[in-house]
C-alpha cells in the first residue's frame, strides 16, 4: 500500500528521457530537435541528403515548445 503524502511536501518532478534525449535548449534559449530517419535504409539517400539529416532544426508552434517543456522541467535554464 502506497504511503500517503506528508502534508506541505511537494512531489518530485520527474524528467522523461526520451524527451530530454531528442530535444536541446541552445544558450539563446531556443529550442531545437534532432532530424528523424538516420538509422537504417539510407543505402539510396544522397551524401548531401545524409549531411542535412544530421542538423538541429529549431521547433515551431507554442503549443510543441510548452508541452516539451512540461515534459522536460530541469531542461530550462
Amino acid at each position: 500500500m502506497p504511503r500517503k503524502a506528508k502534508p506541505g511536501k511537494k512531489y518530485k518532478l520527474k524528467t522523461h528521457k526520451a524527451t530530454s534525449k531528442r530535444f536541446r535548449l541552445t544558450g539563446s534559449g531556443t529550442l531545437v530537435r534532432t532530424k528523424g530517419g538516420k538509422s537504417h535504409l539510407r543505402r539510396r539517400t544522397s551524401d548531401r541528403t545524409k549531411l542535412l539529416l544530421s542538423e538541429m532544426v529549431p521547433v515551431k508552434g507554442r503549443k510543441y515548445i510548452k508541452r516539451i517543456k512540461r515534459l522536460a522541467p530541469n531542461m530550462e535554464k
